[in-house]
């Protein structure tokens, strides 16, 4: 199925395109639907980062090089993507009017709070940026002494933020094989490591969010070569010195999927939760850009 939209004032045009492998692959419990995109902006690419409001209606994207945009998304009753129109692509900002330099744009994590605020999280020079403003100029955030020792493409890949605005963050690797994933918390100006996920079956934490019930999702990735990717959302409870039982909500089979990234957790118009994440083309013919959702239980 595929579906061409109008361009609207200002805006990127966006091909939807419907169901790329479900045909080819039973869904996990919970699959709705995924888009994939097609876009004459340049910027538009390498998709890292998603943030979902009211009601699954607002979207923020994020790029992996330094950019970000802003839109709308039209649903029909059922809450089915039925358009998505996009402001064209901005780089961000460093700390002053100039955009983020070559090297330390590697933007990843995504974490917006009430008001508004943006916090990224980004690889290469590992570091977390605040944006009142994601068009307006960054504020670092105090840095942790292992971001300095992280591994330049798998550091800081996820973050979330939680309804009193402390911020979690993981790194793609942790190191070993057998050594859980640090959960970097950041509150009262400070990063504390008391928190940690176990790492096992090859994959890897790429995103992060808080949903509405307070709990930490977390989308991990494993790479399978050729055959290309599989994907995992899971959750869990955040208590002071650890979280909670880890619940597996799906596991897709390898290829169902493109190179799944960002995440937002939202409750649709019927109050059910849902998760809505966007893949990562990398700016390579072969892969491509999407929104994928899923409906999880409550």
């Amino acid at each position: 199925m595929h579906r061409r939209f109008a361009r609207a004032q200002g805006a990127a045009i966006i091909a939807l395109l419907g169901l790329k492998s479900s045909a080819e692959l039973a869904p996990p419990p919970g699959f709705v639907f995924q888009f994939e995109w097609q876009s004459q902006d340049p910027l538009h690419g390498g998709l890292s980062g998603i943030h979902l409001s009211q009601m699954g209606r607002k979207i923020v994207l994020l790029s992996d090089q330094g950019a970000f945009s802003t839109g709308e998304i039209s649903r029909d009753s059922d809450d089915f993507i039925t358009n998505i129109t996009l402001t064209p692509f901005q780089k961000l900002k460093a700390l002053g009017q100039e955009p983020l330099a070559p090297g330390r744009n590697d933007s990843e994590g995504l974490a917006m709070d009430a008001t508004g605020t943006a916090f990224i999280s980004l690889e290469g020079v590992a570091r977390v940026l605040r944006y009142d403003d994601l068009s307006g100029p960054a504020q670092n955030l105090p840095d942790h002494p292992d971001f300095a020792q992280m591994q330049p493409n798998s550091s800081l890949e996820a973050l979330a933020i939680d309804a009193n605005g402390v911020l979690y963050a993981l790194p793609e690797r942790s190191g070993g094989e057998a050594r859980p994933f640090v959960i970097y918390r950041f509150q009262n100006e400070i990063w504390d490591t008391k928190l940690s996920l176990p790492r096992e079956d090859g994959f890897l934490p790429v995103a992060a969010d808080i949903g509405p019930d307070g709990k930490l999702y977390i989308l991990l990735r494993q790479f399978h070569g050729l055959a290309g990717f599989s994907s995992k959302l899971i959750r869990t409870t955040l208590g002071p010195k650890s979280i909670g039982q880890v619940e597996v909500l799906f596991t897709s089979k390898t290829g169902f999927h493109d190179n799944l990234e960002g995440l937002s957790i939202w409750r649709d118009t019927t109050g059910g939760l849902r998760a809505t994440m966007v893949a990562d083309d990398n700016f390579l013919p072969f892969l491509s850009s999407g929104i994928v959702e899923y409906r999880l239980p409550d």
